[in-house]
């Protein structure tokens, strides 16, 4: 078990929120538990980074409770639109947090799983993960922090023996338990539920709860609750353009208050600047294709709004949801410019760069993991022709944030496109080979340390 007492520092925070938010669950018991991906950099981060392989295993395949923290698993109540159609029927489904602690840098942190088992709200379902699923999305992970956009981390990966039937992948397939790290799992459906159920007492709670425990402050003005949200959300679907990615399914449910992306299932990393590119089959609509995203994320934020009205008055409200845009087109500036590695000047240069960058993407149709690591500290290279002078000429006067000094810039353009991904699975699936995993997670690690 955990034995730095000055690393591991456990809490129980969510217990403050009362009965009426959780459901006390207990994780299958799987016929096998065998290790398969554990994240030491993410372990050390919160003090767990001392466990040996077997006490891993009893904690993340297991549940065995961790010292200090929630004395069991807990199934979060929570409601949601998906692909814009209300559900009051959902919550956590196969999945549940087990455990809360602080980070190095103070943050208060959970351990939730993925595939764990039924809970009161798998309705259909059998609560179980493929193996394949938990790789795509310790591969998801691993890419979205490398190039600067906040997710939760992929901590552990145990493979659990059981054959899953599924009616979208060969079947049948193997089957795991994820445990994924992350800054909260209060979603903007966790506040629709409160406001279907017209709970005026558990809304103030949980504005009281995300703003102490998740933001620092000690507060309990919705108000104040949503400008954080909408800062956050903005932020981060800026990130996910510059990054290139398609997370899928942008219901309000996958929607963390605190900004940071995760639960990964059809996502996609776009291949070339296609506004209309989708990354679930299903998306019929392109709801949430990639130039999508910032409008889809910001009708998830009106809805977290709209819930608010059950405990406070409309117009600053709508006035905070109103600055979105704005702060959606500093965010983009910023997220572009830190991938093509240069250092910000005025804002209105700023704007023109990504604009004439975006318009040249588009238009070519040049790879996007290419043109970003040819690019990347100001300096267009020659090849790039005359579509590219208006992007040449609007780089010109940048000077660049970081030296080309990394061995990553003597290879190859990292990326994590789909028949990437197929190919790490095959021999997984085939030979039980996790070479192809290894050597991509510390391909990426090398491209982050080369952009960070």
């Amino acid at each position: 078990m955990p034995t730095d007492p000055q690393a591991y520092r456990p809490a129980a925070a969510l217990l403050d929120l009362g009965p009426s938010f959780w459901d006390p669950v207990e994780a299958a018991d799987f016929p096998d538990t065998r290790l398969r991906f554990r994240n030491q950099a993410a372990a050390r981060e919160v003090g767990l980074d001392s466990l040996d392989d077997a006490e891993w295993v009893q904690a993340f395949g297991r549940f065995a409770p961790l010292p200090g923290t929630l004395p069991q698993p807990l199934a979060l109540r929570y409601h949601g639109h998906q692909f814009r159609s209300y559900n009051p029927e959902i919550g956590d489904g196969r999945g549940f947090t087990f455990a809360q602690m602080r980070s190095r840098d103070g943050r208060l942190m959970d351990l939730g799983t993925k595939g764990s088992g039924q809970t009161p709200y798998s309705r259909f379902g059998d609560g179980r993960l493929t193996l394949k699923g938990g790789v795509r999305e310790i591969l998801a992970t691993e890419m979205l922090e490398a190039l600067n956009v906040p997710t939760s981390r992929t901590l552990s990966l145990i493979e659990t023996g059981e054959e899953l039937v599924r009616g979208d992948e060969p079947s049948p397939t193997r089957s795991a338990v994820l445990v994924r790290l992350s800054h909260g799992h209060i979603r903007i459906g966790t506040f629709q539920r409160l406001a279907y159920h017209q709970d005026a007492d558990g809304m103030r709670a949980l504005v009281r709860y995300v703003l102490e425990r998740l933001y620092g402050e000690e507060a309990d003005d919705p108000i104040r609750l949503l400008d954080h949200v909408v800062a956050r959300t903005a932020t981060l679907g800026a990130r996910y353009m510059a990054a290139g990615f398609v997370h899928g399914v942008l219901n309000s449910d996958n929607i963390n208050v605190t900004g940071e992306s995760f639960d990964y299932g059809p996502w996609r990393f776009a291949a070339t600047w296609d506004p209309a590119f989708t990354a679930a089959y299903f998306d019929h609509a392109g709801l949430y294709a990639f130039g999508r995203q910032p409008e889809a994320i910001h009708w998830d934020v009106m809805q977290l709004a709209a819930s608010l009205r059950l405990v406070a008055e409309s117009d600053p409200l709508i006035a905070s949801l109103e600055g979105f845009a704005a702060r959606y087109q500093a965010a983009i500036a910023d997220a572009m410019l830190w991938r093509l590695g240069v250092v910000p000047r005025e804002a209105a240069e700023d704007r023109a760069l990504v604009q004439a960058v975006e318009r040249a993407l588009r238009s070519t149709g040049v790879p996007l993991d290419r043109f970003f690591f040819d690019v990347f500290g100001g300096g267009l290279p020659d090849g790039y022709g005359a579509e590219w002078e208006a992007v040449r000429g609007a780089l010109a006067p940048y000077g660049p944030r970081k030296q080309r000094d990394h061995g990553y810039w003597q290879g190859a353009p990292c990326s994590m496109l789909i028949d990437e991904v197929e190919a790490i699975w095959a021999p997984i699936a085939a030979e039980d080979d996790w070479s192809a995993l290894h050597a991509k997670v510390a391909a990426v690690r090398a491209m982050g340390e080369a952009l960070a």
